[in-house]
């Protein structure tokens, strides 16, 4: 089946077992990576090249939103945790766990906060969300982030994967200030 699937989708036909993802109402408040719709209502969506002829161009925000990876509860006392390094799209800012379908106003305010020094308030400059492929996370803060009044979100479901298969640069990023929880 999946090589049919594969081959279909190569050669541009319906796969019968395939089903589309229909956009949901509201957010996606679980299972977060698996896959996700081919549209988001008031956005657009970008695919890798699309995403680099952007990121070129500049002008455009790159918001990172994959989720900041939480300490081990079963780590000896004592113990020095380090964060796993996260690579994205150069020049972009991380916000982490800002895509969770439901977040605490204190993430809302974070969001918001950095969004705003980002765009340097302007909620016309264009904005670029991702995480990685089939993730649900950017397409949850690209769909929070139409809501908080910005007019031009671009969303890239394949994320950091669909560039790093393109072959295109990425460096290490920190999370962006003030993330809560962190202080």
């Amino acid at each position: 089946m999946i090589r049919a699937a594969a081959l279909a989708l190569l050669l541009g036909l319906s796969c019968p077992g395939l089903a589309e993802v229909p956009e949901p109402p509201g957010y996606r408040m679980d299972e977060y990576r698996g896959p996700v719709p081919a549209t988001l209502a008031g956005a657009t969506v970008i695919g890798p090249e699309q995403a680099h002829a952007l990121w070129q161009a500049g002008g455009a925000v790159f918001v990172d939103v994959m989720p900041r990876a939480p300490r081990p509860p079963n780590l000896p006392q004592g113990t020095i945790w380090r964060d796993p390094p996260r690579l994205s799209i150069p020049g972009a800012i991380w916000l982490p766990n800002v895509g969770y379908g439901e977040i605490a106003e204190v993430t809302h305010g974070y969001f918001r906060a950095g969004l705003a020094r980002a765009t340097g308030g302007d909620l016309a400059r264009p904005v670029v969300f991702f995480c990685l492929d089939e993730c649900w996370m950017s397409w949850n803060a690209a769909k929070r982030a139409l809501e908080y009044g910005h007019e031009r979100i671009y969303w890239f479901p394949e994320g950091t994967d669909g560039w790093a298969f393109l072959d295109l640069p990425l460096e290490r990023v920190a999370p962006e200030p003030g993330e809560p929880g962190t202080q």
